[in-house]
């Protein structure tokens, strides 16, 4: 997690008020519910600044699963774990107080080496430094969302014009997967197209070649194999992220027996007109990247843009033959 010069700030001051021997503030990851500390005070070296607490796991932990506040003035192991301090220095803690994180989860903690330290008038000055980082973290993301969808609403922009800047099929598509790859941060932008029998596709177009060998450009793969082919076969969506364990499916891009990157995120939108799908708009990467609604609303637009591309320019390649 990231530590903002905020939330140093914060734990000073309220390690200072308090006269705590540390003061840790957990808050969760991004989409998950692990929560681990995005600032820490502590007049010793002992502090685990890389634990991860999960809801019920130890003193902390109950407190973000039972969004509960908790005062202990003598503090006994036998009562229960902080399970922040490394080696045996929660041995000489004798008193201990956190309170609940509004808005986002997450727990503000403090503990002190005196017993009876903390009262219930400390609780309730605690429970105003918990709602300011909540609070604090709450803006920060809504700034976030905003940033993140003001960069997809740009890039639709771009992408609307893109066919007078590149009029011919070949360009046009190679600028727009290269711009969704700078849009979205995902290494592979492929665009897989089946081919006029209508049992094998092949990859048309990508921003980054994602096979060993460099030989795409004469591979044909049966509609039906990998995960791409399986979106042909199905005319289906798949995605798969940061918190899918099995992965899309489980299957590889494009087969098995294909030597290409193994990816941990996959978005796979089927492109469909004239009542049949056409083509598959892949995003891959092979890092477990979040896949956001916002990202799933974005590429869908993305892929119906492209739809429209491709019929326009497979009525004009009709039109362009001559009657029978």
């Amino acid at each position: 997690m990231t530590v903002t010069p905020f939330y140093d700030q914060l734990l000073a001051i309220v390690g200072n008020v308090f006269d705590a021997y540390s003061a840790v503030l957990f808050l969760p990851e991004a989409g998950g519910e692990v929560c681990r500390a995005a600032a820490a005070f502590s007049l010793g070296d002992a502090l685990d600044r890389e634990v991860a607490i999960t809801p019920g796991m130890g003193l902390v932990g109950w407190i973000i699963r039972e969004s509960k506040p908790l005062l202990i003035s003598n503090f006994d192991r036998r009562r229960g774990v902080l399970g922040y301090y490394r080696g045996g220095e929660e041995e000489r803690i004798r008193a201990f107080m956190g309170y609940p994180v509004p808005e986002t989860g997450g727990a503000l903690c403090l503990d002190s080496r005196k017993t009876y330290t903390f009262g219930d008038k400390d609780l309730k000055i605690l429970s105003q430094f918990a709602a300011l980082a909540g609070s604090h973290l709450a803006r920060s993301r809504e700034v976030e969302t905003s940033l993140y969808e003001h960069r997809f609403y740009q890039c639709l922009g771009l992408i609307a014009s893109l066919h007078r800047k590149y009029p011919k099929w070949e360009a046009f598509r190679q600028g727009l997967l290269e711009l969704l790859a700078a849009t979205t941060g995902y290494r592979y932008c492929l665009l897989a197209v089946r081919d006029e029998s209508g049992r094998s596709y092949y990859l048309e177009g990508a921003n980054e070649s994602p096979f060993h060998g460099g030989r795409e450009a004469t591979m044909r793969f049966t509609v039906g194999q990998g995960l791409v082919g399986w979106v042909f076969k199905n005319q289906t969506p798949v995605y798969s992220g940061e918190k899918d364990e099995a992965g899309a499916t489980g299957l590889p891009l494009f087969g098995l027996d294909i030597a290409a990157a193994e990816c941990k995120s996959v978005l796979c939108l089927p492109i469909r007109f004239s009542r049949k799908t056409r083509g598959v708009l892949t995003l891959a990467d092979p890092r477990p990247l979040p896949v956001t609604e916002e990202l799933k609303t974005f590429v869908a637009m993305v892929a119906e843009n492209l739809a429209l591309f491709l019929e326009n320019l497979h009525l004009r390649t009709r039109l362009a033959l001559p009657s029978a």
